[in-house]
């Protein structure tokens, strides 16, 4: 892989996680937090892809690697709840 398809993936997976976070309601960061929870959501959503047998649409090829834009932003979606949940503080009523 060239730094050129590097970079290209990085910029996918970075609107992929914004895309997932503003889904999700839940913002965990600048853009390189987005780029990492893009890559996180694109290994989330594929594991959920395969564990229900589900078609993979939208994928990008960028010098012979693919990228799941689909899986990744429903990924990244789940990922930013999840975290979402567990960090936002609780008020006693």
């Amino acid at each position: 892989m060239t730094l050129l398809g590097l970079i290209i993936l990085l910029a996918i997976a970075a609107v992929a996680g914004m895309l997932g976070q503003a889904l999700a309601g839940y913002s965990l960061g600048g853009c390189v937090i987005s780029a990492v929870v893009g890559f996180i959501g694109a290994f989330l959503g594929m594991w959920l892809a395969r564990q229900f047998g589900l078609p993979e649409p939208l994928p990008i090829s960028v010098d012979g690697e693919t990228f799941p834009i689909f899986w990744s932003i429903v990924g990244s979606a789940i990922f930013a709840a999840v975290l979402g949940l567990i960090s936002r503080r609780r008020s006693l009523v």
